[in-house]
């Protein structure tokens, strides 16, 4: 009995010991458990939670790839990359296109030369048809240009004042005698020029010699000879009606003179040339001029120019057309001559 009992108050008191550490787990681990399930049930509710869905693997799937070009690449349009298009006008280097201040060597003229005057320094080459001697070849190698500006830079339109200096030989030869010079004019000036708005004024000098060609005078021993030189101031205005169309006229006095010689002569006329460049298209042109002079008691000569032009973006023009001449020779070895011209030309104006 007594081990027994023994054995049972033994047993009663590791229960008790057992009974007081489940109470003391009870309390603690009671709250803790019930913290986890509301936290899980808290985020479980939560539709913001994110949610870790486990990835399912899918094979991947390619495209079947041939070596051979398929249509749809040769189909494909050719892509071009942008192209700028090339200015036709030279536009104004100055931020303000108005503004005016000193240029050296400017590009274009204040006062362009006359279209159809046939002593103007170009580069033109003619060959014409007179009606008693035959087919002649009159050729003018010069030009005109720029030296110093004070004004704008525009090159088509330009304004202000500037200096040009002009040179030209103008010699004549006879396809009917195997293409020997007849004579030829020399000439050579500095101009003063001046250009606002639709107004163009010059004020200059020039010197024009004319001589004989020795194979003309070897061929023709008889062939006279005279000294005609002129020193001429000139004195010139131009209006522009249209920027394409303009009257001009002109007045010259000879202050030191040769053989034949007399002071005055008056030039005017009307030219119509397209101002603006067109590129590779040509415009039409028509020009008509007249230059009268005291040598032959104020009789002259009469011309007539037209055809087809191209402009430069710089103003340089370059013409291509017939011309039709009538009256006193232009080539001043003959100043007493009558002569009747028609042909075919170019010309070109720097």
């Amino acid at each position: 009995m007594r081990n027994t009992m023994g054995e049972s108050g033994n047993m009663g008191g590791i229960s008790k010991v057992y009974a007081r550490r489940y109470g003391i787990a009870n309390r603690y681990l009671q709250p803790i458990i019930l913290a986890l399930a509301f936290s899980s049930y808290a985020i479980a509710s939560d539709p913001y939670a994110p949610s870790y869905v486990p990835a399912v693997y899918q094979p991947a799937t390619y495209p079947s790839v041939s070596l051979q070009a398929t249509p749809q690449i040769e189909s494909l349009p050719e892509v071009t990359p942008p192209q700028e298009p090339i200015p036709l006008v030279v536009r104004s280097r100055s931020k303000c296109p108005n503004s005016r201040y000193f240029q050296v060597l400017p590009a274009g003229l204040m006062y362009r030369s006359y279209l159809a005057g046939v002593k103007e320094p170009r580069l033109a080459s003619k060959w014409v048809y007179e009606k008693d001697f035959g087919w002649m070849w009159d050729v003018n190698l010069g030009g005109r240009v720029g030296i110093l500006r004070y004004g704008t830079d525009d090159p088509l339109t330009p304004e202000g004042w500037q200096i040009d200096i002009e040179g030209a030989g103008q010699p004549r030869l006879s396809f009917e005698h195997d293409t020997e010079v007849i004579a030829c004019d020399y000439r050579a000036g500095v101009l003063s020029t001046y250009a606002e708005g639709p107004n163009h004024y010059k004020f200059g000098y020039y010197h024009l010699s004319a001589h004989l060609g020795d194979e003309w005078m070897l061929r023709f021993p008889g062939s006279r000879r005279i000294n005609y030189s002129r020193d001429v101031m000139i004195m010139g205005y131009s209006h522009f009606w249209t920027t394409d169309l303009r009257l001009y006229g002109e007045v010259g006095y000879a202050f030191c003179r040769g053989d034949l010689t007399e002071p005055w002569e008056f030039q005017f006329g009307v030219e119509y040339s397209p101002l603006m460049p067109r590129g590779i298209r040509p415009a039409p042109f028509f020009a008509v001029n007249g230059h009268l002079r005291e040598d032959n008691d104020f009789s002259g000569n009469l011309t007539v120019e037209t055809g087809l032009q191209w402009r430069g973006a710089t103003g340089s023009l370059f013409r291509l057309g017939m011309i039709y001449f009538n009256g006193m020779s232009d080539q001043f070895e003959f100043v007493d001559c009558f002569e009747n011209k028609i042909g075919m030309g170019i010309w070109y104006d720097f």
